[in-house]
């Protein structure tokens, strides 16, 4: 039992990061137990010899049923917890339905800290690491995502402020900085459309063609590949950056001053035709309010 090292990884749903992160760990020797919600199936897990676990990051209840579940299963004891369950919301910031970003951040951003809170004593017992899955978006401000990109933000600069208070008790926190990967995320997300009256209705058809595109991205297992070879190092980065994009965001981010994003956004986002639609209703506006004049000069 103690030559074993075990892993747990959230949000393991098929075809996704999480299922990739866990497949890459047993390859590793690792003895896995994997997240997911009650709706989702689970046999490309058990055909790994993954163990399932039926868990809601958002509940105090659900995690503590899953930390009874790893403690029967590890003696205690965990190696490596990877904060991985995700959900995404676009919308212009002024457009927000804060409903929906209540829920995004309930699991984006609380799910990892009630995680780390009730099964950080198992991490401490065996020196372990924990893991973000972090996002470009949370480092650069991505048009109509910044609500999604806030709860990334937020994820890992929780995990920079948690990795120097855990230094004391010898756990590592990686924040891994997450370029564009093939999952169902942006999918679960294609459906939305501006609310009526909105003011960015002049682009409707440009957030349309956002929310439906199909981004460069590389494979969940690729991801993983990359990923679990770097997390399982004995000093692996702190701060990580891995998939498409990264190295030119990551340079970006470092060397340009960071308005470059408003120029490089405000182009790639079409927002000169926004901007044009705004003068244009401001002039039709003025020309409206006019008093008219009558045909001898004198104003009625």
């Amino acid at each position: 039992m103690s030559d074993k090292k075990f892993a747990l990884v959230t949000g393991c749903g098929e075809g996704g990061i999480g299922h990739a992160l866990s497949s890459h760990l047993v390859d590793q020797g690792y003895s896995v137990i994997s997240t997911l919600l009650p709706d989702e199936k689970e046999e490309h897990l058990l055909a790994k010899g993954i163990k399932v676990t039926r868990t809601d990051v958002t509940k105090d209840e659900s995690v503590l049923e899953l930390k009874d579940t790893v403690e029967s299963i590890t003696n205690g004891k965990l190696d490596m917890l990877i904060n991985n369950a995700g959900i995404a919301y676009t919308m212009p910031a002024v457009d927000t339905d804060v409903r929906m970003v209540e829920k995004m951040y309930a699991v984006n951003v609380f799910g990892p800290m009630r995680m780390v809170h009730h099964l950080h004593r198992m991490i401490i017992a065996c020196k372990g690491k924990i893991v973000n899955i972090g996002s470009i978006g949370g480092i650069t401000p991505y048009v109509y995502g910044s609500t999604y990109n806030g709860s990334k933000a937020a994820l890992v600069h929780w995990g920079a402020t948690l990795r120097i208070e855990m230094l004391p008790f010898g756990v590592q926190v990686v924040n891994v900085i997450s370029g564009e990967v093939g999952t169902n995320i942006l999918k679960n997300d294609n459906f939305r459309t501006l609310p009526a009256g909105s003011v960015f209705s002049p682009v409707i058809d440009q957030f349309e063609a956002h929310v439906r595109r199909t981004p460069d991205t590389i494979t969940p297992d690729a991801y993983a590949t990359g990923v679990v070879k770097e997390i399982t190092k004995a000093r692996p980065k702190s701060w990580f950056w891995f998939g498409k994009q990264t190295t030119m965001i990551w340079s970006m981010h470092t060397f340009l001053p960071h308005t470059f994003w408003d120029w490089l956004f405000y182009g790639m986002f079409k927002f000169q035709k926004l901007e044009g639609a705004v003068k244009k209703d401001g002039v039709e506006k003025e020309q409206s309010q006019k008093p008219s004049v009558a045909t001898n000069g004198v104003q009625p």
